[in-house]
């Protein structure tokens, strides 16, 4: 006989996956790796703006038009990258929390933490929604990363070659 779950709801992996879903914020590389391109394009195009600005302001490149523009751009894929992370870090830890054999949580605060070992059943369930739906999302992730960092090491070389 099972004894009851001693885990508050919101602290169980699978309500933690569920918030994830839920949250407008790290529900993008969840569906396809195209509406992740979109928003993070979107995020780019919200610091380009700044970053020009920004890079406007460098005596070396106040001459030169296109390279102020070259290293706006270049500089605001920062924005997206920083986003990937936090995406990242949010879906990282809800996939170890699934995979683990046991749960950790706070009952009533910080200070008086308490694990509790998952039944078989929820181990299995758990298994199998992180297999085959966290594990693709930071697939992507992974990819987009790789992206973005391939845009930014272009641009840089771009940029030094104008």
């Amino acid at each position: 006989m099972d004894s009851p779950c001693p885990v508050p709801p919101e602290q169980r992996p699978l309500q933690e996956y569920e918030q994830l879903l839920a949250s407008w914020f790290f529900v993008w590389p969840s569906a396809s790796l195209a509406g992740l391109g979109k928003a993070l394009a979107a995020s780019w195009l919200l610091l380009l703006p700044i970053a020009v600005l920004v890079a406007s302001g460098s005596w070396v490149l106040r001459p030169d038009p296109v390279k102020v523009a070259a290293a706006g751009a270049v500089a605001a894929i920062l924005m997206p990258l920083l986003l990937l992370v936090r995406q990242w870090l949010g879906w990282r830890y809800v996939h170890r929390r699934l995979v683990s054999e046991r749960v950790e949580y706070e009952e009533s605060g910080w200070y008086d933490g308490q694990v509790w070992e998952k039944p078989l059943a929820w181990r299995q369930q758990d298994l199998l929604v992180a297999q085959h739906q966290v594990q693709p999302v930071l697939l992507r992730l992974k990819q987009s990363a790789a992206i973005a960092v391939g845009l930014m090491l272009l641009g840089t070389g771009l940029c030094q070659a104008l």
